[in-house]
This record gives C-alpha cells, sequence and structure tokens, in this order.
C-alpha cells in the first residue's frame, strides 16, 4: 500500500481524531504530529499566529526526512505512492513550504489542501515540474476566516502559473488542480455542522476527490467539488467566522 500523510490543523485535534485511517484506493492513513510545543505547523513555539510559519521550511523538512528516511524502519510501503492531506495550519505548511521544497521527491501523486493554503514562501524545487502530474485540490467554505479568505486564491493562482509555466494547457490543468468553496459553513465546516466532523467528511471521500473519482461528495449540495482552477481562481466567500472561535 501506499500512503496517505495527513498534517493537523493547529492544537493537533486532527492528529488524535486521525480521521484518514480508512484504507482508501489502495492507501494507509499516517498523521504525523507537529514538532511544537503548541502542536503548531511551521511555528515551533508560541499560540497560533495566524499565516505566519516562521519554521515552515524546517517543519517541512523534517516531514519529508521522517517519510524518507524514518517510516521504511516503521513500515512496508510503496514509496511511489505517497499522497499528502493538509488540515488548516497544516495546510498552510505543505502548500506554503513541503510542497515547493519537497514535493518533486512524491510527484505523480497528489494533494488534498482543506480549509487553508499559502502561496511557496520558499524557492520552488525543480520549477514545479512536479505539477504536471501531481492533483491538488483546494477544499474551503463559504465562511471561511477573513485572512484565510485573503490567501486562499493567490495560493490557487500561484500553484496554477506553476503549473502553466511548465506547459500545461488550462485543460491539463483543470483536471490536475481544483477548488471548492460551496459548503456554507465555518473553517473546516464542511459538512455545515462542525469542525471535526466537517474534516471527517472529507477525509471518507479522499479517493472520490483525490485518486479519479467523480468529486460527488454527499453531504456537500453540489455535484461535484472538482471545480477546475482556471476562471475560477477568485472565489467568491460570504462572512467570515471570527477567529476567535478556534485556532486554524
Amino acid at each position: 500500500m501506499g500512503l496517505n500523510v495527513l498534517l493537523h490543523g493547529d492544537g493537533g485535534q486532527s492528529f488524535f481524531d486521525f480521521p484518514n485511517q480508512a484504507v482508501q484506493g489502495n492507501l494507509m492513513g499516517v498523521v504525523i504530529l507537529a514538532p511544537s510545543e503548541n502542536l503548531l505547523w511551521g511555528q515551533t513555539a508560541g499560540p497560533p499566529s495566524g499565516l505566519r510559519r516562521d519554521d515552515g521550511a524546517e517543519h517541512a523538512l523534517a516531514v519529508n526526512d521522517l517519510i524518507q528516511q524514518i517510516l521504511p524502519q516503521v513500515a512496508a510501503f510503496n514509496a511511489s505512492d505517497v499522497f499528502f492531506t493538509g488540515v488548516s495550519g497544516g495546510s498552510l505548511t505543505l502548500s506554503g513550504f513541503f510542497m515547493p521544497a519537497h514535493m518533486a521527491n512524491f510527484a505523480g501523486n497528489g494533494v488534498l489542501l482543506m480549509c487553508g493554503a499559502l502561496p511557496p514562501q520558499v524557492d520552488v524545487a525543480d520549477g514545479g515540474a512536479f505539477l504536471t502530474n501531481t492533483k491538488v485540490h483546494f477544499q474551503s467554505t463559504q465562511q471561511e476566516l477573513s485572512d484565510l479568505q485573503a490567501v486562499i486564491p493567490q495560493a490557487i493562482t500561484a500553484f496554477e502559473q506553476l503549473g502553466a509555466a511548465n506547459g500545461l494547457n488550462d485543460a491539463a490543468l483543470g483536471a490536475l488542480q481544483t477548488v471548492d468553496n460551496t459548503p456554507n459553513g465555518g473553517h473546516c465546516e464542511f459538512d455545515e455542522q462542525g469542525f471535526v466532523s466537517g474534516i471527517q467528511l472529507i477525509s471518507d471521500n479522499f479517493a472520490n476527490i483525490m485518486q479519479g473519482g467523480n468529486g460527488a461528495v454527499k453531504g456537500i449540495n453540489v455535484q461535484t467539488v472538482l471545480t477546475p482552477v482556471v476562471g475560477n481562481e477568485n472565489l467568491q466567500f460570504g462572512p467570515a467566522q471570527k477567529r476567535d472561535t478556534l485556532m486554524i
């Protein structure tokens, strides 16, 4: 089997819930605990600081080395079949740091970015050529946090431009890079009910979103969440959820 590697959100809720534990598409779930005192990805110390991820590069390297050097000592898996899932702060570290610096080591698979995304914050290895055969899906909600409402479209545009720079035409880009923010819920509330249950809903549909399915998610009122990013970069959001209700 391959792996579906999840980076939890700030505070570690999705580490303990382990939403990707079910085997889907011959991928077994792995959740990595952030190497920080407050369980923050990309930030070693202090309370959550929103979009700032000062230790993002170091944490991204740690994830890369864990998968390539340490996990093979623990479990047998197909190293050519490693997908990634991010939740909130984990998505910020995946998109801002891990994907540009290390995704070339895992090209041909995919990254699911839930309720968060940053444009590359570090140099892009190999010019972003991994995007020519790697699936990327951005999943958000209508009532996303205000700072994420601003930055997710920037991330979508940045990765789309990298794909185009590597020779992908609009049709190829639209097949590989998709986006949805139709659920009328708050941060990560993809089922329009709750943070944990929303994340679980998308995790339960990982194969249908990321591994060649039709992208139909029961509980999200849209035919498919696999809307091509081309022409849909400028997401339209509703009123933002207030940050003081939760950590990202």
